[in-house]
């Protein structure tokens, strides 16, 4: 399995990344985690635009899923359409929310493009991933993800406050891809985000073999969230999440 990290940003865009979008690839498969604000350029520079297998939205928040409509005009209206149908997994109010968002009631609906698949918690067969979806802690309704392609595996954290279902997700993973999107301060809001201390107390109790720390957001200092992360007591290596990075996990 190679995992490459498209985007990381949290809440937005930043300088120097789009927002949430992770690809996994394994036997010339290619799923994409998440398609947030800006990622569906970004995209392009690892794989071609009409490249994707299956998509896997972990909540409909902006910066998860936005490009979704950017990439609707791309598979309806490129230079060889009708192209594939892409199975999406989502939240079931998908279909409706992301019309809504593309707010065009005149042209060709999503559907289109896309199949709309309703996420709910279990395991099912992507491809030639294994793909395990669990409710995490967040205002909506937002999961989680465990992937194995029944040699390696990793966990997606997505949006998440203190989760023991995500630490269920990530339990012996090679990598676990954890948000880590606020810095310490008093009165945190609850069932949110979580520190990099928070991110890495996950990591240890699950026992993963690697953390990136995800969802980074722009106005907080990075070497900060880090830095906080040591504290967490996972002795595993550590590193901030980066456009561009790839893991080969084979």
């Amino acid at each position: 399995m190679k995992v490459t990290i498209v985007g990381c940003s949290g809440s937005y865009p930043g300088p120097d990344s789009p927002a949430s979008c992770y690809l996994l690839e394994a036997d010339g498969f290619r799923m994409v985690l998440d398609l947030g604000s800006g990622s569906l350029g970004a995209l392009q520079r690892h794989i071609g635009l009409y490249d994707v297998d299956a998509i896997c939205l972990s909540h409909l928040h902006a910066d998860h899923c936005l490009d979704i409509c950017g990439y609707h005009v791309a598979r309806t209206y490129g230079p060889n359409a009708p192209y594939p149908i892409v199975p999406v997994y989502a939240p079931a109010d998908a279909p409706r929310r992301l019309a809504g968002a593309y707010g065009m009631p005149d042209e060709p609906a999503l559907e289109t493009a896309f199949e709309f698949v309703p996420l709910r918690p279990g395991s099912f067969e992507i491809g030639p991933f294994t793909l395990t979806a669990g409710l995490v802690n967040h205002p909506v309704e937002a999961y989680g993800f465990r992937v194995t392609d029944g040699r390696r595996s990793i966990a997606y954290s997505g949006d998440t406050g203190e989760s023991q279902e995500l630490v269920k997700l990530a339990a012996g993973t090679d990598l676990l891809l954890c948000e880590a999107s606020f810095v310490e301060r008093p009165n945190l809001p609850p069932g949110l985000h979580l520190t990099g201390r928070q991110a890495a107390e996950h990591a240890a109790k699950a026992g993963v073999g690697r953390l990136v720390l995800t969802h980074l957001v722009p106005w907080n200092d990075q070497a900060t969230v880090l830095e906080e992360a040591s504290t967490g007591g996972y002795a595993g290596p550590v590193e901030l999440a980066r456009s561009g990075a790839v893991y080969d996990l084979s």
